[in-house]
């Protein structure tokens, strides 16, 4: 009787399963495409050299391809409180692969997970109708990714945000506000001073700054050549082309996720012991490299660079058109002696 129970559960915990995640046959696989990240491309198509520079006690070992953003920890000792005792350390500063978030064409469709879809009707999902205006709207997952965690390297026990696994950890469909720019002019009302042209004719400024090393953190409002951060919903105005557009969208989510307090600052002297709760967006603490359809792998680009400079040719037309971008992460950690 017992074993006969055991069996019954297990089926509906299989049912469960397959009912939220399906695989598409062959009519929807030409919408939902399988980016194959969970396989060969954790090796092949990882830019390795963008964890650099890496730093120890403010000495750079190895160098990168640009130097850290003004914003770092300035300080090569550090010490972390340990239930009321202080525990002396050394400053190690990082990039680390943290996120991975991808842009798919279909509402419920995961290309990292192998063209899963996931329980999500697109009948009562997708973006707001603009009439005549011209525009595009993606929806977004959002994937926890500590590769070098997963796999043992260079990473010490206290240098990480809790995140041990590779797991999915928000997706734009459960969002109204993403549908909707209404409503998310809700959870930042300083939109209302910003999103407007006198404010975006500041972003240019952004924009030569993000392509010759890092954005300004000070223009808040601004994702350089990419466009306006706000308001922070999944409608994008004008016709970009895909690179441009979902780049615009990955400032976007990564800004309202750091509102809604699911993404924290790791950079600089006051983010040493752990990740600090911050509700504007660190915009020079990320860089990004494309996994698929094309792989960036000889190096990142930051917020807000021109995508002439790294996203020409990144997209196969009719072939691969679901763009899966690696979010890497300035980690500066207090490890503890």
């Amino acid at each position: 009787m017992l074993s006969k129970q055991i069996l019954l559960g297990g089926a509906a915990l299989v049912l469960v399963f397959v009912s939220f995640f399906s695989y598409p046959g062959k009519a929807e696989a030409a919408l939902c495409e399988d980016a194959e990240i969970l396989g060969a491309a954790l090796i092949t198509d990882i830019c390795w050299d963008c964890m650099f520079p890496l730093k120890i006690a403010g000495v750079t070992l190895s160098p990168g391809d640009r130097e850290n953003p003004p914003g770092e920890a300035g300080s090569p000792l550090c010490a972390c409180d340990n239930n009321g005792i202080p525990e002396p350390g050394i400053v190690m500063s990082m990039w680390e692969p943290a996120r991975l978030v991808e842009f798919p064409r279909q509402a419920g469709c995961s290309p990292t997970l192998g063209g899963a879809q996931i329980g999500a009707d697109p009948q009562y999902i997708g973006g707001k109708d603009q009439g005549d205006i011209e525009s595009s709207f993606y929806h977004y997952h959002y994937f926890s990714f500590p590769l070098f965690v997963m796999m043992e390297l260079f990473s010490p026990s206290s240098c990480h945000d809790g995140y041990l696994d590779f797991d999915m950890m928000y997706l734009s469909e459960i969002d109204p506000t993403w549908n909707n720019s209404e409503l998310a002019y809700f959870l930042t009302p300083e939109s209302s001073m910003v999103a407007n042209p006198i404010a975006g004719a500041a972003c240019p400024a952004d924009a030569v700054a993000a392509t010759a090393g890092w954005p300004l953190d000070s223009l808040f409002w601004c994702a350089g050549s990419w466009g306006s951060i706000y308001p922070l919903s999944g409608n994008n105005y004008g016709s970009h082309g895909v690179i441009r557009s979902t780049s615009l969208l990955k400032s976007r989510l990564l800004a309202s996720l750091h509102r809604k307090g699911f993404a924290r600052k790791t950079m600089g002297d006051d983010a040493l012991c752990e990740p600090k709760i911050y509700p504007m967006l660190p915009k020079s603490q990320y860089k990004f490299s494309l996994m698929h359809p094309r792989a960036e792998t000889d190096r990142a680009h930051v917020m807000g660079e021109s995508v002439a400079r790294w996203g020409l040719g990144r997209i196969i037309p009719g072939v691969a058109t679901t763009p899966v971008y690696l979010t890497w992460r300035l980690n500066d950690c207090c490890n503890t002696l």
